[in-house]
C-alpha cells in the first residue's frame, strides 16, 4: 500500500457535521473514504471539492503530485480538467447570443465559410447548437487525431473534417466530437475577433477571480503548484509531460485547481449570476441546461441513480438523479482525469481533479453526492473498481493481436521499398524513411507522434514511439502493395477507445 498524504479543511464549522437539512454530513468520514479510495485505484493523486450554499464547505488532497517524489496538492494545484471546458464553451456562445452578435440557431457557414462535412447539404444545415451537443453524424472521437499532439491551426483541422466518415444520420444519433468543438472555438473567434483563450479569459475567469486558472500549459511554471499527468502502462503510472492543448482549448483547455473551479460552480448554481452582475440570462442558462440529444434509460428494470432521463444538453450532462436534476461533465486529457457535477435544485456540487489514468472519479462524485444529499448509498468505490478492472482484464483487443504473430517470417520487398511520402487527407504527410537500418516514421503536423518500426510479420511493423503516451501504447502499421509488390499505402492498427489512426488511411505519394 502506498502512503497516503492527505490534507481535509473543514470550513463552515468547527465540528466535522454539517447540516442544514435533516440528515448530517461526518467529514471526516468522507475524508477517510476518499483516502482509500485513492489508494485502492492506485491513482497517483487526487484533489476533491464540495460546494453548498454558495461556499466551498470540503476540500479533500490525496497522495502525490507525481510518483517517486514527495510533493502533494492542496486546493491550489493546478489540474488540466479538459472536456469540463466545454461548458465553458456553450457559455461563451450563450454570451454573444445575449449581445446579439450570433443566434443560437445561425447556419454555421455564415461564420466559417470553409465548413463542409461528408455531405454539401448537412454541411449548409449545420448551426450552433448543432456543434455543442453531439448530433452532426460522425463517430465519437472521430478526428481526435487530426488535431491530437498537431502543430495544426483550428482552421486547418476544421478544413480537413470533410474527409471524416458519416457514422449515423445528421441529428439522429449522438457522436461525441471534440472537433466540432474546435469549430466552436473557431466561431467565436470570427465573431469577436479574439481567441477562445482570450474570451475565457475576459468574459469568464477574470469577474469570477478565478485568478489561478490557465489555457496553456506554458503558464504553470509561473503559477507553480502544480500535479504531474501520468500514464498507467503494465499496471504502473508513469509521468508524462503536459500537451498543450490552448490552440483547441475550447474542446478541453482549462487548467484549474478546486479552489477556483469552485467559483465556477457556485456561479452555475447561482444561474449565471456573479454578486450583482448577471452573466448568464435566464434564457442561456436554460439553454444550455435542455436536452438537445437524448440517450435511451431502460425503465424496465431498476438502476441506482433512480434514472429516468438521461441526455446531452449544450457542453453539459443532463440526468435525474434520486428525483433531483443532474447536471455535469467528464473530462479525459492525457493523464488526467476529471469530472464536475452538480445538483442545482441543492446548490450542491462535487469536483473530483485526479492525476492518472485509472481513476476514481465517478466514484468519488456518486458517494459524496449521496452523502451529501443523505440518500442510501453503495461502496462506489469497490464497486466501480471491480467493474473497471474486470473491464481491462477482459479488454483482449493487445493479446489477441500478439497471439496472432507469425515468427520467423519476411517482408516481402526490400526496406528502401517501403520509404517515402505518405499523404492522408485528414491529416497531411506521414514520412517513412530509413536510418542506421532502421525504419523510421514521422507525421509531418506531430513531431511528437514520431517512432521506428521494428517487423512485426510479414509487412506489418511494430510502432515503437520514442515517446510514451497517455491513450495508447501498442500498435502496427501495415504496408498495402499491388499485384507488383509496389508499396501503395499504409493501415494503422493502434488498439484504444480515444485516438483512432486507422481513420488516417495514408497513400503513398508517387515519386517521394
Amino acid at each position: 500500500m502506498k502512503k497516503i498524504v492527505l490534507s481535509f479543511i473543514f470550513i463552515l464549522a468547527i465540528n466535522p457535521f454539517f447540516g442544514q437539512t435533516a440528515h448530517t454530513v461526518n467529514y471526516k468520514e468522507l475524508d477517510a473514504y476518499f483516502a482509500k479510495m485513492v489508494n485502492d485505484w492506485e491513482v497517483p493523486g487526487a484533489s476533491i471539492g464540495i460546494v453548498k450554499d454558495g461556499k466551498l464547505v470540503f476540500t479533500g488532497n490525496y497522495g502525490v503530485l507525481e510518483v517517486g517524489k514527495k510533493g502533494t496538492a492542496d486546493k491550489n494545484t493546478l489540474y488540466a480538467i479538459a472536456s469540463n471546458s466545454k461548458a465553458f464553451t456553450s457559455a461563451l456562445i450563450g454570451m454573444l447570443v445575449q449581445e446579439g452578435k450570433l443566434n443560437w440557431n445561425d447556419k454555421v457557414k455564415k461564420y466559417l465559410p470553409y465548413f463542409a462535412l461528408y455531405d454539401p447539404w448537412v454541411s449548409d444545415e449545420v448551426t450552433v447548437r448543432d456543434l455543442l451537443s453531439h448530433r452532426i453524424g460522425l463517430g465519437t472521437f472521430s478526428g481526435d487525431v487530426i488535431w491530437y499532439k498537431s502543430d495544426l491551426t483550428s482552421e486547418e483541422i476544421i478544413k480537413r473534417l470533410r474527409f471524416l466518415p458519416k457514422a449515423y444520420d445528421f441529428r439522429a444519433g449522438y457522436g461525441y466530437s471534440n472537433v466540432m468543438y474546435i469549430t466552436a472555438g473557431e466561431l467565436i473567434k470570427q465573431v469577436t475577433g479574439k481567441t477562445w483563450s482570450e474570451n475565457v479569459k475576459e468574459r469568464i475567469l477574470k469577474p469570477l477571480q478565478m485568478n489561478r486558472t490557465i489555457t496553456s500549459p506554458k503558464y504553470l511554471d509561473a503559477k507553480g503548484n502544480y500535479a504531474t499527468p501520468h500514464a498507467r502502462q503494465n499496471n504502473k503510472n508513469i509521468p508524462v509531460v503536459w500537451e498543450d492543448w490552448e490552440e483547441i482549448g475550447a474542446l478541453g483547455g482549462i487548467i484549474t485547481s478546486v479552489e477556483d473551479i469552485s467559483k465556477w460552480m457556485i456561479f452555475n448554481l447561482n444561474n449565471g449570476i456573479i454578486g450583482n452582475d448577471t452573466l448568464l440570462t435566464k434564457e442561456t442558462r436554460n439553454m444550455v441546461w435542455t436536452p438537445h440529444n437524448n440517450f435511451i434509460v431502460d425503465h424496465t428494470v431498476k438502476n441506482d441513480f433512480d434514472r429516468h432521463f438521461s441526455a446531452y444538453g449544450l457542453g453539459w450532462g443532463l440526468s435525474d438523479y434520486h428525483g433531483r436534476l443532474r447536471v455535469g461533465h467528464t473530462g479525459g486529457y492525457d493523464g488526467m482525469i476529471t469530472e464536475v457535477a452538480l445538483i442545482p435544485d441543492e446548490k450542491l456540487g462535487v469536483v473530483v481533479l485526479t492525476n492518472g489514468m485509472k481513476s476514481p472519479i465517478r466514484a468519488a462524485t456518486n458517494y459524496a453526492l449521496d452523502k451529501m444529499l443523505g440518500v442510501k448509498t453503495i461502496d462506489w468505490s469497490a464497486k466501480l473498481l471491480h467493474n473497471t478492472n474486470q473491464k481491462n482484464t477482459e479488454d483482449s483487443r493487445i493479446s489477441e493481436r500478439k497471439k496472432k504473430r507469425v515468427l520467423h517470417t519476411k517482408p516481402s520487398v526490400p526496406l528502401t521499398a517501403y520509404t517515402g511520402t505518405y499523404y492522408a487527407d485528414i491529416y497531411g504527410n506521414i514520412i517513412i524513411s530509413l536510418k542506421e537500418g532502421k525504419l523510421r516514421m514521422k507525421f509531418e503536423h506531430s513531431p511528437d507522434l514520431s517512432a521506428s518500426l521494428s517487423h512485426w510479420h510479414y509487412d506489418v511493423w511494430k510502432i515503437e514511439w520514442d515517446k510514451k503516451h497517455a491513450w495508447f501504447d501498442f500498435g502496427t502499421v501495415k504496408f498495402n502493395t499491388d499485384n507488383n509488390l509496389n508499396v501503395k499505402s499504409i493501415d494503422f492498427d493502434v488498439p484504444n477507445n480515444d485516438i483512432f489512426f486507422e481513420e488516417l488511411k495514408p497513400i503513398k505519394l508517387e515519386g517521394k
